[in-house]
């Protein structure tokens, strides 16, 4: 039925759960889904990543900030589609995947651009920034640690909260930043531990290399962005009225 867990068969499918088991519900009804879109957004995410390698092995600011924007540009539409696919099953959408696929190419490609590239730019920044303190003699103090970490959780957050309404709404990006600090606001803490656990899987990865990297093609992108909307979702759904407005 989910991931990684046995079939329920206490469990009736055709009714929509609620908890951990609407949780193993997602799980088994959509993870094939998930994982060929998860492969498809890693492609287009490997400009980027290629980009912010070769600008920390050559050391240099003057290349990691193309490579960056640039990468960012391509892999933005293919966040948008990640996004719309995993929020299309949470409100179980029944239209096949392929076509969702393509309708979210058509009406998301030009908004993700530019968010897109501020992502992309942020990625290398913080990818640049975490080499830095590495090569340094003498490690960061305790203070810039902090400060750097406490802005990653930030970003994550915006980023957690920006890209699923570029998914669902055609609205200026003023207004979607917007609606990410009132949502924060309202929903401090759950926003905040979210935050946390995506730096937690993120700094896993990044701190294992290269062995987490075979996790990749397996939970890659996917997993976490299901887990994060997964716990923002009744939420975003009460505030934005998600399924009252696609009639779910």
């Amino acid at each position: 039925m989910g991931m990684f867990l046995p079939d329920d068969p206490h469990i009736d499918e055709s009714q929509r759960q609620t908890g951990f088991c609407r949780y193993r519900q997602l799980l088994g009804s959509h993870f094939g889904r998930w994982w060929k879109l998860n492969l498809l957004t890693l492609v287009g995410f490997a400009p980027l990543a290629a980009g912010i390698f070769y600008a920390i092995g050559a050391s240099s600011v003057l290349v990691l900030l193309p490579c960056s924007i640039l990468g960012g540009m391509i892999a933005g539409p293919f966040l948008a589609g990640m996004y719309d696919a995993l929020l299309r099953g949470m409100r179980d959408d029944p239209m096949p995947w392929k076509d969702a696929c393509l309708r979210s190419w058509r009406q998301n490609w030009r908004d993700s651009l530019l968010p897109g590239a501020l992502l992309g730019l942020m990625l290398g920044l913080y990818a640049f920034m975490g080499m830095l303190f590495w090569w340094a003699e003498a490690p960061p103090s305790l203070g810039t640690a902090l400060l750097y970490l406490f802005s990653l959780l930030l970003a994550l957050v915006l980023n957690s909260l920006y890209w699923p309404q570029l998914a669902l709404f055609r609205q200026k990006a003023g207004i979607r930043l917007r609606n990410c600090l009132l949502f924060c606001i309202q929903h401090f803490w759950r926003v905040m531990g979210v935050g946390l656990l995506q730096m937690v899987y993120w700094a896993v990865l990044v701190l294992f290399a290269p062995w987490t990297l075979l996790l990749l093609p397996v939970t890659g992108v996917w997993y976490i962005l299901f887990l994060s909307q997964f716990l923002l979702y009744d939420q975003m759904n009460d505030v934005f009225h998600i399924e009252e407005l696609y009639g779910r």
